[in-house]
């Protein structure tokens, strides 16, 4: 019974579930006076979750559960890097909320049930369990994007987002009962077997439950044309929310489609194969595209991580383990590079005021030289310019796009980047040569600018050695297929 169940194996998610309820319970009793209480116990709480599930790396793949549970080094390394940009999220966002009167325990129990639903589908190994942790980490987020309750475009945004995310589930949902339907089981071992000995482009209602399964992924990573919601979502929401949807669910979304169709479906790739390309030539298009246009800073994000998906799909559709790997690796860097830009974003926000226009970048190097230097940073890293982390993350996809074979892919992924480095020295320019609007000067706490600083040493570090990450990014992989 024991190997049947291992409950040791989720220890990390079973702790943090009591903390996040220990903390839910903290923020009702304390009160408005005592919020600080409150963050503290969710910080302490990630840390720890941190370190235990850290405490089991390279140990053997385990399976837990009746085999509805697995934890391998790659389920490891994406949730200690889940809960590492949840961590920096809770710093980054306190004064931000302190500062609108939303310091308040509901962020941080929503924040917390959001990666639990994360690693629960980061370790799921039955379609069931890649659900259950996807509704949670959804449900969450719907919350959070509508946190602010007096503000009409964060309800509409909310309220948008729930209504596709629906939808979106809706046809994952009826892609995982095809394939129970047709396979007889919700296990994916079992699925890839029975995928394994099917000519999987011979059955038509095999390639229709796969359709539907990479339609709710498309919604999930945010790609084009599954990219409505990202947008006016980005836009509506908190600053701090943007920053939390915006980095940890892109990696937990990397697991789902890792699950999914490698682990799967991986016999059936040359169906999924050809159904991702569309899915990142048309992001990598429209993302840069519609990038150019943008003169709010959030919403030329958000159509800059629909660009960014499309190298993760990329990745993905190399059918690969160069590709996994490198799909895994900028998953993972794109996230801490996000971070920092909306971390900057959060700081050009005072006094209540929202900076969210490009045009408040304006003179930020005479207002601040340092954030603006680490904001010149993070925008040279998601544009692709070496030395930084972006340059050596699109490379490696670029390599292992053109070993499988799509080199018209490769070239197609060079050119929308040149185009995307235009937005980015946009901003630039503005920060450098264009005079401020107000001089109003800028400051953050010794927590804010010591992360701020990390994240940005971090960027330029992981760009100049980037070897260590990325061989355990290939040894995650090699020993998860």
């Amino acid at each position: 019974m024991g190997e049947v169940m291992n409950f040791s194996v989720a220890t990390p998610e079973m702790f943090l579930l009591v903390a996040t309820c220990f903390v839910l319970l903290l923020d009702v009793f304390l009160g408005d006076k005592c919020r600080t209480f409150g963050y503290i116990a969710a910080l302490i709480a990630m840390v720890a979750t941190a370190f235990l599930v850290a405490s089991s790396f390279g140990t053997e793949r385990t399976l837990a559960f009746n085999s509805m549970y697995i934890i391998d080094n790659m389920a490891i390394i994406l949730k200690i890097a889940v809960l590492l940009v949840v961590i920096a999220t809770f710093i980054y966002a306190r004064g931000y909320l302190m500062a609108r009167d939303l310091f308040k325990g509901e962020f941080y129990t929503l924040s917390m049930f959001a990666t639990l639903g994360m690693m629960i589908m980061i370790s799921a190994n039955t379609l069931l369990v890649v659900y259950l942790g996807l509704e949670l980490l959804s449900l969450s987020l719907y919350a959070l994007v509508a946190f602010r309750r007096d503000d009409g475009r964060g309800s509409e945004a909310g309220m948008k987002y729930f209504v596709l995310g629906a939808i979106a589930s809706g046809m994952l949902l009826y892609g995982m009962s095809i394939l129970y339907g047709l396979s007889g089981s919700l296990g994916l071992p079992e699925i890839a077997s029975y995928v394994a000995s099917q000519q999987i482009m011979n059955n038509l209602v095999l390639l229709f439950g796969l359709t539907f399964i990479v339609v709710g992924l498309g919604f999930k990573f945010g790609v084009a044309p599954f990219h409505m919601w990202v947008p006016d979502v980005y836009q509506g929401a908190p600053t701090p929310v943007t920053m939390f949807l915006g980095s940890a669910p892109k990696i937990a979304a990397f697991a789902m489609a890792m699950r999914l169709l490698v682990g799967g479906m991986e016999f059936g790739s040359a169906g999924w194969q050809q159904m991702l390309v569309p899915l990142a030539v048309v992001s990598l298009i429209i993302g840069n595209i519609a990038a150019i246009a943008q003169t709010n800073i959030k919403r030329m994000l958000a159509y800059s991580t629909i660009s960014h998906m499309g190298f993760v799909i990329l990745g993905i559709l190399s059918a690969n383990e160069p590709g996994y790997s490198a799909a895994m690796f900028y998953a993972i860097t794109y996230a801490l590079t996000a971070l920092g830009g909306f971390a900057v974003v959060i700081l050009l926000s005072h006094s209540g005021i929202e900076a969210e226009e490009l045009e408040d970048l304006r003179g930020l190097n005479e207002r601040h030289p340092w954030y603006a230097f680490m904001m010149l940073l993070f925008l040279f890293s998601m544009a692709g310019i070496p030395p930084l982390v972006g340059f050596y993350a699109k490379l490696a996809v670029l390599q292992a796009v053109i070993q499988a074979g799509f080199v018209w892919l490769a070239v197609l992924a060079v050119v929308m980047s040149v185009v995307g480095a235009y937005y980015y020295l946009r901003a630039v320019k503005l920060m450098y040569f264009d005079q401020p609007v107000e001089r109003v000067s800028l400051s953050a706490g010794f927590s804010f600018n010591t992360l701020l600083t990390a994240n940005g040493f971090l960027v330029v570090v992981l760009g100049l050695f980037p070897g260590l990450l990325m061989a355990l990014c290939v040894e995650a992989v090699r020993l998860s297929l």
